[in-house]
């Protein structure tokens, strides 16, 4: 079983000693899915040094994820959640579409961040970045955000349930589970699939990649 983590401030204190004290966290949610959208959040949390309970939201359950993005909503000196559609994902590639929605939950934010924490997405926003891997379990920041991209994600992909019946998207939320599979074979591929996806584009009938444009 994984160890358990608990987030700290060592990123956001490299961007303190520079002067730069509003400092967001970036995350994202749903970018190995099949159908849906990728979700990123954008968080500004105040205090400097102060304790909270954020954790990386893979190591919560649904109850505790929800618990925990309602008092990031709270606290947060400002948040911002975009998607990226199956539409922009085949369009610029998933990296290229997660990259798009970051940018614009970190335009949306006010006040504005003057440096960014992410979990590995080397973002070019014209500010300070520290982009290190395992982001989500080591800063709070970091961690705030998973929980709300996540929680934002689910809930959207329980109203892709309601309105594309049988796929189990409340379930699996769009990633490559044997119900899934089942589903994507009896029913087809639906309008929120990313068409872009080597398992979709199969059952398409095209085996190839999609030309797609920009998404460095």
């Amino acid at each position: 079983m994984p160890v358990s983590v608990t987030p700290d401030w060592s990123f956001e204190r490299e961007h303190w000693r520079r002067g730069y004290f509003r400092v967001a966290g970036v995350d994202e949610a749903g970018r190995g899915a099949w159908a849906g959208p990728v979700t990123v959040a954008a968080v500004i949390l105040p205090g400097l040094a102060t304790e909270y309970p954020f954790r990386d939201s893979k190591q919560l359950s649904a109850a505790q994820r929800e618990a925990l993005a309602g008092q990031v909503r709270e606290v947060a000196l400002s948040y911002a959640v975009e998607h990226a559609w199956p539409a922009e994902i085949d369009e610029l590639n998933i990296l290229g579409a997660t990259h798009a929605a970051a940018l614009r939950a970190l335009a949306r934010l006010d006040p504005p961040p003057q440096a960014l924490v992410t979990d590995y997405l080397k973002l070019r926003a014209g500010l300070p970045i520290s982009a290190p891997p395992r982001a989500d379990a080591l800063s709070y920041s970091v961690a705030a955000a998973s929980l709300l991209a996540k929680t934002e994600r689910d809930r959207l992909m329980g109203e892709l349930d309601s309105q594309y019946p049988g796929y189990g998207f409340a379930g699996h939320k769009g990633y490559g589970a044997p119900a899934h599979r089942a589903a994507l074979q009896a029913l087809g591929v639906s309008p929120v699939h990313r068409r872009s996806f080597a398992p979709i584009r199969a059952l398409l009938g095209n085996p190839e990649p999609l030309l797609r444009s920009g998404g460095a």
